[in-house]
């Protein structure tokens, strides 16, 4: 304010002639007001431009609140929020809203096309409030994941919200009111039974927005720092993994092939990729959530309980039974928990059990088509494993291959007694119990014992049958 009287004396100064104002400039010259000169025009301190697009979720409140930090630390002349959001989750607005009234610098929130529900929480909570034509404010009343309104008690903590938010930045409360329940009449605004969104005209018109800006350079020159220098934070790489991995699309995924794979680790005699990408998708999705504050010690808990019952089950306790169940139990009750926040809705409840069901659902279909056709395919059939070895077992080279047993087929080299054969349009390689087989004469597997397969020649006419039974041992009779 003291440089604003400084600067309109000098201006009524021109009043006085060219003499006394030459005199004045100079004087200021000498004085060391030649940056006091330049601030009418144009500020050396940069302004922060943060983008609020999308939906509202847990990943972008830690990026805005550190944009917020890092222009404090710039020295910065403000910040601006550049709004074109949706809305989203209630408790990250939450966090931003804490985020802007600590920033310790002037906050100005710019909605640029609009800002509702959340969105609209968030450009109130502003030292200032700037719109660009045709846009839209408004719209917040909570609702549940099937459209229908929120429960009374979320209605009321939102609506008094929006009334301290009002009251803060000086309009009507029931204006603000308005916004979250249709139930609020407001006189020659809104009638009962309406839900309040405001266009930019009407928010001028009753005092919401501060006033009507083209675009961002307008708004820069409206708040006296036209010319400041421009800083764009961008989300760092981990704040956009953290904001892809709490996507409310990429938690059903993750949690899916993180039970599928610890499913295929219970159904298999050791620990491999199935178990260590389970593993993974788990961390991912626990991890990002416990960056965001969304998991606690209780969710990490839970989680390691059910992981050590579903190791018991896996390495302990033969087949699948009650261990299995409850660590399945456990680590689905950690994750439903994970996704609902501090201040869950009845939307977070209904929309988490619905992600958690259809992860259950994809787990499911997933499972089935595994178990049922992977076993016997033969180009994937070593995705799930049979057999463990051990140092007292020793090293298989391939797997089982007891299927072949009994099948005819073609040598397709001469068998010498080792060559290739064409079983089932499939090359095995092969080799004779003696006798060599030429080239293109029908051969007939008599047992299989890792790579090795053993086969005689078969007759032209009849069918041959091997002379021992699958798994018997080489030279004894079945």
């Amino acid at each position: 304010m003291k440089m604003h009287r400084e600067l309109g004396a000098l201006g009524a100064s021109r009043s006085r002639g060219p003499t006394a104002l030459a005199f004045l400039v100079a004087a200021g010259l000498v004085l060391g007001f030649g940056p006091v000169l330049r601030s009418s025009t144009q500020s050396d301190q940069p302004v922060y431009r943060i983008q609020v697009t999308g939906t509202i979720e847990m990943g972008l409140a830690p990026y805005i609140e550190r944009a917020l930090g890092e222009a404090k630390e710039a020295g910065a002349a403000a910040a601006v929020l550049d709004l074109n959001t949706p809305g989203g989750r209630v408790d990250a607005a939450w966090e931003i809203i804490d985020a802007v009234r600590d920033a310790g610098i002037p906050v100005y929130a710019y909605v640029n096309r609009r800002a509702l529900s959340a969105g609209a929480m968030i450009a109130l909570s502003a030292d200032a409030l700037y719109m660009r034509p045709g846009s839209t404010i408004g719209a917040a009343t909570p609702v549940m994941g099937e459209g229908k309104k929120a429960s009374e008690k979320m209605v009321s903590a939102m609506r008094s919200e929006f009334r301290a938010l009002a009251e803060e930045r000086g309009f009507d409360p029931r204006v603000a009111e308005a916004m979250v329940d249709e139930e609020v009449e407001v006189e020659g605004v809104v009638e009962a039974g309406k839900l309040l969104t405001l266009t930019t005209e009407e928010a001028l018109e009753l005092g919401v927005a501060t006033a009507e800006v083209e675009d961002y350079p307008a708004l820069l020159a409206t708040v006296g720092l036209s010319g400041a220098p421009a800083v764009d934070p961008v989300p760092n790489w981990a704040e956009r993994i953290v904001r892809f991995l709490t996507n409310p699309a990429v938690a059903p995924l993750l949690l899916s092939l993180g039970f599928l794979g610890l499913l295929v680790e219970i159904r298999t005699p050791t620990f491999g990729l199935a178990g260590a990408v389970g593993l993974g998708c788990l961390a991912a999705f626990f991890g990002a959530r416990l960056i965001v504050n969304l998991a606690g010690t209780e969710e990490l808990l839970l989680l390691g309980g059910g992981i050590v019952l579903l190791l018991v089950e896996a390495f302990v306790v033969p087949g699948f039974g009650v261990a299995g169940v409850m660590g399945i139990g456990a680590v689905l009750g950690s994750a439903y928990m994970s996704m609902l926040g501090r201040f869950p809705t009845t939307v977070d409840l209904v929309n988490t059990a619905g992600i958690i069901g259809l992860s259950i659902v994809l787990v499911a279909v997933l499972a089935f088509v595994l178990f049922r056709h992977l076993p016997h395919s033969r180009s994937l059939s070593g995705v799930l494993l049979k057999s463990e070895t051990s140092r007292d077992t020793g090293y298989l080279s391939a797997p089982e291959r007891e299927e072949l047993v009994g099948m005819i087929g073609v040598a397709a080299t001469d068998l010498r007694p080792s060559g290739t054969a064409i079983i089932d349009d499939e090359r095995v390689d092969v080799v004779t119990e003696g006798p060599w087989i030429e080239e293109g004469s029908r051969v007939v597997v008599l047992h299989a014992e890792s790579y090795r397969h053993v086969v005689r020649e078969a007759p032209a006419e009849e069918k041959a049958e091997p002379d021992v039974e699958p798994g018997a041992e080489p030279g004894t009779e079945s």
